[in-house]
């Protein structure tokens, strides 16, 4: 308990210490997100809060876990700082979504091979239990890919990512710490006390975004986190034991998993590239009906907190049922949004050309020796 402690107090100082710093330089250096038509920000802001929320978690980490006992520990160390290379180089130059999607790869096979953490079975879903090693580990690849991803695409308003890891990582610490596997609640604590200091400087209005290297690192601890929940509390001599494991640690990461799976699907249909951006996501659909930044974040937060809870509660139910349970929820959720809060209409005037070419014409600036002659004559 004394360490995870200590891990929430050392990364939420070195985090909030942090973040005025990397503001400070990214405008000496001007290092901004500039805005455009596809981004909701109106000013330039820096990107680079990753860089606070990595040294946070990092350093609450190595300074309180005993990597002697947990040797699996310093994998998953090793994945982050692939993570963090490959978002801060995303955040400064622009990297091709080749390149990223083979950094993820690559974090992913140090996950699963080195930090041994794979899915092996089913746990019931849709009668399946033991899987077939091929099949498992592509599987567990497709898993790690999309959890990563998910907090990378669902990170398009103010405080909405941060809030979402902050509570998905508070969840797993507190069952972590519940059964006794200490290393990884002091991993979860860590991000979530990383998280909340970040938040101080990101909710609406924002002064720094966490850009890929924040994003993807959110992402790259938490599917570490679900698999090992999904493994570990499926089995009987665990303290608290969850039958319906998948179900549970899927909804968890609910929102941001399946608006990923739900976008995803959309540009396949489309016949465009699944990491193609566009505006179909579920914080697009509440910031075109008027919903400001705050709100959609403490929406979407706590839609996700209500469903963990009563799939929690039904935990002893089964594993398929209580997961397609979760899918109709989201999807009457974004059907509701779409059908029972319309966007609002557009008006544009019908001599916009014509107003536009009077105003141009009005607003003309005259050179200075010409008005300086016609005011002496």
């Amino acid at each position: 308990m004394f360490d995870v402690l200590l891990s929430i107090a050392i990364s939420f100082t070195v985090t909030f210490l942090a973040i005025p710093a990397v503001i400070n330089v990214a405008e000496m250096k001007k290092l901004f997100d500039m805005p455009d038509a596809r981004k909701v920000h109106h000013a330039p802001i820096t990107p680079l809060g990753g860089l606070g929320i990595f040294a946070g978690f990092i350093f609450g980490c190595l300074l309180t876990i005993h990597f002697g006992q947990y040797a699996d520990i310093q994998y998953f160390i090793a994945s982050s700082f692939v993570i963090f290379f490959l978002g801060l180089k995303d955040d400064i130059l622009i990297i091709s979504p080749v390149k990223k999607f083979i950094g993820q790869v690559l974090a992913a096979f140090i996950i699963i091979y080195y930090g041994n953490i794979q899915i092996r079975s089913m746990h019931g879903f849709l009668g399946v239990y033991q899987l077939p090693e091929m099949f498992s580990l592509l599987l567990t690849y497709f898993a790690v890919i999309v959890v990563i991803n998910s907090f990378n695409l669902i990170d398009g308003v103010d405080g909405l990512a941060g809030s979402l890891g902050l509570l998905s990582t508070t969840i797993f610490g507190i069952y972590f710490l519940y059964i006794g596997l200490s290393p990884y609640a002091v991993i979860a604590f860590a991000l979530a006390g990383s998280l909340l200091a970040f938040l101080i400087f990101n909710f609406q209005p924002a002064k720094i975004f966490m850009g890929d290297t924040g994003s993807l690192l959110v992402g790259t601890v938490n599917s570490i986190l679900v698999l090992k929940f999904i493994n570990v509390a499926s089995t009987a001599d665990v303290r608290l034991p969850i039958v319906a494991s998948p179900a549970v640690g899927f909804t968890i990461l609910m929102i941001p998993l399946l608006d990923t799976l739900r976008v995803f699907g959309i540009r396949i249909l489309h016949r465009r590239s699944p990491f193609s951006p566009d505006r179909n996501h579920i914080h697009h659909l509440l910031l075109d009906r008027g919903f400001s930044h705050r709100a959609i974040t403490l929406f979407l937060v706590t839609v996700n907190f209500v469903v963990v809870t009563l799939v929690f509660l039904a935990r002893s139910v089964n594993c398929t049922a209580l997961l397609f349970g979760v899918f109709f929820l989201f999807f009457a959720m974004i059907a509701g949004i779409y059908y029972l809060m319309p966007a609002p209409r557009l008006f544009v005037a019908k001599t916009a050309t014509e107003e536009n070419a009077q105003l141009t014409k009005a607003s003309q600036l005259m050179p200075l020796k010409d008005s300086i002659l016609e005011q002496n004559n």
